[in-house]
């Protein structure tokens, strides 16, 4: 039994951390924290908890959570995380972190998210950990950077032909949409329900932060320098991210080997799923699932590849799990079907 520590658990991505890491027959959830006014039950904080589990949510104590724990998640905002990890990685811990401290290069880290990366000794040790993309990497590691929600989305949706696009110079356009809980669980007025409800908005178009972990692990995918064009927009929707991508056709193959190529890109893949040719795949069809579902279509000299998530799973914590399972020698479904 692998014993579990949850650091940051009131968060949409900590909420969601717990109710998969039950679903795990595997673990044994053993310390919650984050910032709270007064140590309380987490059933107390989040009553649909109730008789799941029977733990205190206090603050942050490194050496309870590393003397209770043999793994632990950190679901911090941004720039926290390098102030933790450290202390958890000296005492042994394998760590895996859902913020983007150890996702990028320092020098980019700091041009895009504007502080000075603190630990960039364990930011070369992190592995990114995309599976179908890093598996062998994840298996051995102590340390995964768990991937963003928007580029687990479009990272898996471009892979099969990210090189032939980049050789071919073609731009590449991604429209990408994403439901509110993408911005994590904070009060702003941006957020609130009066502005969100019955509206529809792009927001950060080309500077969003995560286009540089998009480029960045594209690149280094394909070894080419891989530059996107990105605009994302904000859902009237809780849960959910559904990126189309464009890549002009002209230079690469038919539809039908392009199919193949995906077809034969992901056949060993648990968690991605190929959409039957003529459709599309939509939120409602990975809503409260690890999977990403692809689907593709060559129209008028375009390839159009439109990919589904759930932000909150296989864009944060299921996939943080699909990782803990990989790295735990564990079948990297479990509590996940």
């Amino acid at each position: 039994m692998i014993k579990i520590g949850v650091v940051g658990a009131t968060g949409y991505t900590g909420e969601e951390l717990v109710e998969v890491l039950l679903r795990n027959p595997e673990v044994e959830i053993t310390s919650l924290s984050a910032l709270v006014e007064k140590e309380t039950e987490f059933s107390d904080l989040y009553p649909r908890f109730g008789k799941k589990i029977s733990l205190v949510c206090g603050n942050l104590d490194v050496e309870a959570v590393s003397a209770s724990s043999d793994m632990v998640f950190l679901a911090l905002p941004h720039t926290v995380s390098m102030k933790v990890a450290p202390e958890l990685l000296k005492k042994g811990k394998k760590v895996i972190d859902l913020s983007a401290d150890y996702r990028l290069p320092a020098e980019v880290y700091k041009k895009w998210y504007n502080t000075e990366h603190t630990d960039t000794g364990n930011l070369k040790n992190a592995v990114y950990g995309l599976p179908e993309l890093n598996r062998k990497k994840i298996r051995g590691a102590a340390f995964v950077a768990n991937p963003g929600c928007y580029p687990t989305g479009v990272i898996l949706g471009l892979l099969p032909v990210i090189k032939m696009a980049t050789e071919a110079g073609h731009p590449i356009i991604i429209d990408a949409k994403s439901g509110a809980t993408g911005a994590g669980r904070k009060a702003s007025i941006p957020l609130s329900f009066g502005e969100i409800d019955e509206n529809f908005k792009c927001y950060k178009v080309n500077e969003h932060q995560h286009m540089p972990e998009m480029e960045h692990v594209l690149s280094g995918a394909c070894g080419m320098d891989v530059r996107l064009n990105f605009i994302p927009h904000l859902l009237p929707v809780k849960r959910g991210i559904l990126s189309t991508i464009y890549v002009q056709h002209k230079g690469l193959p038919g539809s039908d080997e392009i199919r193949k190529l995906y077809a034969d890109y992901f056949k060993d893949e648990p968690f991605v799923r190929l959409s039957p040719e003529g459709h599309m795949p939509q939120l409602q069809d990975v809503a409260g699932t690890n999977f990403c579902d692809i689907g593709i279509k060559v129209s008028r000299d375009v390839l159009i590849i439109v990919s589904a998530i759930d932000n909150l799973l296989k864009g944060a914590s299921g996939q943080a799990m699909q990782n803990m399972n990989i790295m735990s020698g564990l079948d990297e479904r479990a509590g996940l079907l």
